[in-house]
């Protein structure tokens, strides 16, 4: 992934399944469990894209968070806090694929920031 790739983004849920239904029928996405992580369904797009919905304030965000791939996370972090945001989730392990942490920008919309795990 490049450096400012939007590549996830999740969408909160009141009903899991009236919402796998409704994007299902939509969008035509094939929504499915993500292993280790109970009520949270992942989908794809396209190689490298896709999303998650999952229970609203629970196994997601309370908003829709669009997921930003950044190079080094704790940076992107401190850089959004010295312009004006501010932390919602700090940085956080994804076993096998990488860290995510979540802020609020400089005009309080919620994002997501997600740096992948070096290859190995």
């Amino acid at each position: 992934m490049t450096r400012g790739d939007i590549t996830h983004i999740e969408f909160p849920a009141d009903d899991l399944e009236r919402a796998k239904s409704f994007y299902a029928a939509v969008a035509g996405w094939e929504l499915s469990e993500m292993e280790g992580f109970p009520g949270y369904l992942v989908f794809r797009t396209g190689e490298g894209r896709g999303g998650g919905l999952g229970r609203r304030g629970e196994s997601v965000g309370d908003v829709i968070r669009v997921y930003i791939t950044v190079p080094r996370l704790e940076d992107a972090v401190a850089a959004a806090e010295a312009h004006g945001g501010s932390v919602v989730a700090p940085p956080q392990d994804i076993q096998g694929m990488g860290r995510w942490a979540a802020v609020r920008d400089s005009e309080g919309s919620e994002i997501g920031l997600f740096e992948e795990v070096a290859a190995s």
